[in-house]
This record gives C-alpha cells, sequence and structure tokens, in this order.
C-alpha cells in the first residue's frame, strides 16, 4: 500500500459537517485579454436567470431574482448568453451573440448546464458548478479582511476550510499541512505565520535535505568541541525560530531518533543542543507538511505515533490543483504580478487560456508557476499561445482517475521490460537518479512515483549509500 496521499483529502474530524443542501454558482475562471483581472464567484441560489453581455467593466448587479453581469471583452456581444433555473435545473441560450457560446468547447444554441460545465464567450471562461452551502457566508467574511499568500479561493468549501486555518493562526496548536508536492504548503506557511502575530521569525527546513550525520546538529544545535568539526556554538533551527514558527517540510522523512528529540521540544518546550546537558527553553510554533500519510506510517511503526499526534493538532489538506480549477484566474494573477509589470503584460490567445484551464497540473501550482514564467518569456508580439505553456499531462474529463505514471519504474507494461518484470530500476539507473538529486531520497521517490520505502529497497539490494551522494 502507498504511503502517499492520493487523489482525495484524509478524514477531518474537525471540519464543518456534512453539507446538508447544494446550490449552482457561475465563476469566472478566466478572461485572456486581462489576466490580472483574477477570477469572481457568484451565488445563484437566490436567482432565477443570468443574463451575461458586454459592458465597460466587470459588473454583477442583482435585481430581484435576475443576475446581470457585464464583462469588458470587445468579442463578447451587448446581450450575448442567457442563464435559466428550470424544475430539471439549469440551462443555457445564446440570444444571438455575433460570436458564439461555447460549452465544453463545442457551440451551442440552447442545452442543459451540468456540474462543471466549461462556458467560453468572447476570451472570457466560465464554470458552472452545484457545490455544498455550508458555512460559505462566514468563510467568504472571514478571509475578505486579509488575505495573505497562500488563503486565497473562490471556492466556498475551500474558503471554510481557509477561514478554519486563519482562526487556528494565533492559537498555539501545532499544525499539519497535507497535500501533494506543489501544492504550496510552505506558503501558506508563511501565511500562518502572518496570521499568528509570533514576533520571531519564520524559519523553513526540508527534512527531506537535512544530512544524515549532522541532521540533530542542524535542527537542535550543538556547542563547540561536541564532535570533529564543531568550531563554536551553533544555536540549530529550533532556537533559530524561537518566538517564532518553525515550518519542516516533509516531516515524514523526519528519522525515528530525531523524532523522539522533536517530541520533546514540543512536549517540554525546551531543546537539548548536541554536546551539552543543559535544556534551553524555547517558545516556537511548528507547522509541519508532509505528502504522506503519516497515519499510516505510524501504525506500521515507521513515524511515532505520538509525535504525530502531536503535529496534528489542526489538519488542513491542500487541495490539488486539478480540483480547484475556479481559483486559477485568482492563481495566474497572482503569479503573474510577480514576474511581470502591468503595463508590459501579455494577453492569452483563447487556445492558451483553453489549454490553462483544460490541464492537470500534475504537480500543481508550483509548475503553474514555472509555466507561466516560460510563456511569459516566449510571449510573441505581447500574447501567449498555448504552445508557450508547458504541456501539463493529458486532459480528462472531470472527475476521471488520473493515469499512471508513464516513467513509474515497478509497472509491469513497461515497454522495455519483460512481461512481470516488476523488479524496479537496475543499479546503474538509480545511481544515476541518487547523483542528480544528490542522495536526497525524497526526491527519488517522486520523481519515480513510488514510496520512499521502496527507495530504501532498491538501495539496499544494490548496496547503496545515500549519504555518499550528498555534497
Amino acid at each position: 500500500m502507498s504511503d502517499t496521499l492520493g487523489e482525495t483529502a484524509p478524514d477531518q474530524p474537525d471540519g464543518p459537517t456534512a453539507p446538508s443542501t447544494q446550490q449552482a454558482y457561475l465563476f469566472v475562471v478566466f478572461e485572456c485579454d486581462r489576466p490580472l483581472s483574477g477570477g469572481a464567484c457568484y451565488p445563484l441560489g437566490e436567482v432565477d436567470r443570468v443574463t451575461i453581455g458586454r459592458g465597460e467593466s466587470r459588473v454583477a448587479e442583482q435585481v430581484g431574482a435576475r443576475l446581470d453581469l457585464r464583462l469588458p471583452s470587445k468579442l463578447l456581444s451587448a446581450d450575448h448568453v442567457r442563464l435559466c433555473q428550470a424544475p430539471g435545473g439549469w440551462g443555457i441560450e445564446d440570444v444571438g451573440s455575433r460570436n458564439g457560446t461555447f460549452v465544453n468547447q463545442q457551440r451551442i444554441t440552447r442545452q442543459p448546464l451540468r456540474d462543471g460545465d466549461l462556458i467560453e464567450i468572447g476570451r472570457v471562461i466560465l464554470r458552472f458548478r452545484v457545490l455544498p452551502t455550508i458555512g460559505e457566508r462566514a468563510g467568504a467574511a472571514g478571509l475578505a479582511a486579509v488575505r495573505p499568500p497562500g488563503f486565497g479561493t473562490l471556492l466556498p468549501p475551500l474558503a471554510v476550510q481557509l477561514h478554519d486555518l486563519a482562526r487556528i493562526a494565533p492559537s498555539p496548536l501545532q499544525v499539519l499541512l497535507l497535500g501533494e508536492t506543489g501544492t504550496g504548503k510552505e506558503v501558506v506557511a508563511r501565511g500562518l505565520h502572518t496570521l499568528s502575530g509570533r514576533p520571531g521569525p519564520l524559519i523553513a527546513v526540508n527534512c527531506g535535505a537535512l544530512s544524515g550525520t549532522l541532521l540533530e546538529s542542524q535542527l537542535f544545535g550543538h556547542v563547540r568541541g561536541s564532535f570533529t568539526g564543531a568550531l563554536r556554538d551553533e544555536v540549530g533551527f529550533v532556537r533559530a525560530s524561537d518566538h517564532g514558527t518553525l515550518f519542516l517540510d516533509e516531516i515524514g522523512d523526519l528519522p525515528l531518533a530525531s523524532q523522539a528529540a522533536l517530541l520533546r521540544v514540543l512536549q517540554e518546550r525546551e531543546v537539548v543542543p548536541v554536546g551539552s546537558a543543559h535544556p534551553i527553553k524555547v517558545d516556537l510554533r511548528i507547522v509541519a507538511a508532509t505528502h504522506r500519510q503519516l497515519d499510516l506510517l505510524a501504525a506500521r511503526g515507521e513515524f511515532r505515533a505520538d509525535l504525530f499526534a502531536r503535529l496534528s493538532g489542526h489538519l488542513h489538506y491542500l487541495t490539488p490543483l486539478r480540483e480547484r480549477r475556479e481559483d486559477l484566474g485568482l492563481l495566474v494573477a497572482d503569479l503573474l504580478a510577480g514576474v511581470v509589470l502591468e503595463e508590459r503584460m501579455p494577453r492569452f490567445s483563447p487556445e492558451a487560456g483553453r489549454a490553462l484551464v483544460a490541464s492537470e497540473w500534475p504537480f500543481n501550482i508550483r509548475q503553474l508557476e514555472q509555466s507561466l514564467a516560460r510563456a511569459v518569456t516566449l510571449a510573441e508580439d505581447g500574447v501567449i499561445q498555448a504552445r508557450h505553456l508547458v504541456a501539463a499531462a493529458p486532459q480528462r474529463e472531470p472527475g476521471e482517475p488520473p493515469p499512471d505514471r508513464p516513467d513509474r519504474p515497478d509497472r509491469p507494461d513497461r515497454p522495455d521490460r519483460a512481461p512481470g518484470a516488476t523488479s524496479g530500476p537496475s543499479e546503474a539507473e538509480l545511481r544515476g537518479w541518487l547523483e542528480r538529486s544528490r542522495g536526497n531520497v525524497s526526491e527519488v521517490a517522486r520523481a519515480l512515483g513510488c514510496s520512499r520505502i521502496q527507495v530504501h529497497r532498491w538501495m539496499q539490494r544494490h548496496a547503496l549509500d545515500p549519504d555518499s551522494f550528498r555534497q
């Protein structure tokens, strides 16, 4: 059984109760001509008709049960499209527009709407959703006053979770961030630190990158002369984050021996530097993160159950990018604002806008950020084309499970292996991965699409020591 997080979030007992009702929403996902405009969310619970057409700016006005949405696109007609609610659900109708209305890239005149349908009108991409309504107003109100990085969303269910996280921030509770690689765990940790009001710094540490022989010294500090090369006292990451926040990324990679010392820090609020017999008091908040299932590791004895209990004062699952496409406009605006000046901001071609919204983004926000930086650099005549965006993955229908990674070494259907050959990479292949990652086992596991434990089995089989590859 894999110890990495899958497609669905783990149970979160401290979250809201199961929703009792659902309602329709219309999202403005992305405006190709105005990539800095972000997105918008319009609840349709008290509306039975939506009219959309061209305007000087993006404006939504509700009069009674009618919502009128104006979008500043030259390709929109003054009255372009209409959404209407009927007993059987919502439907969409083009009202004689000049450039047409497209649903899931097919031109339409009139048809019913389904949850997840993508609507394209005049270089603007919208999405129709049916979502739970529990706590949406509380979530939106709680994040309206301040939105630190990592806390922005248009999705009401996700807004509820982020609202809870924002309320947790000033408390002394430890927080465990769960989610796939690239979902922005460090960004959320920095947002938590900002909202906490703690006067000390935020210190970010990747546990998978810590040196095996010097790990405890790096974390907990050491005194001069405690080992060869210890020429002076060092405070270590724990004491450096005193009165602040210590962010421990990939906490699942922390060795068991060091987990015991970290548990003492949490229980006693003190740290004992290597080579010292005297504990030193510390006041810090730990935010840990992992893409692995710590509860499963704890059940197998591969992670301390008592440390897992201490770290998980509040669990927060970071939703993969493919499950929050409605936020793409919001994320693109935030990411592009740090890449290019507004007056030099390129437009997206319609094909590029479709590719942006339809792509799977298997490496999540990290991949989106790199793709946008590349696209801005390659844009010609101020227009980003679809080919400028890094191909994310084959596209699939919403809800369809992702295909297996083609480069996973233990897939029995790999064409370069005989049937039934699932013995993993050769010694030369594994050595190459370890050399490229400088002995970072977690990085090798992510690249090969397997668990860290499996990589250790292969290393043991080929008598390879990861420490020998670290520089």
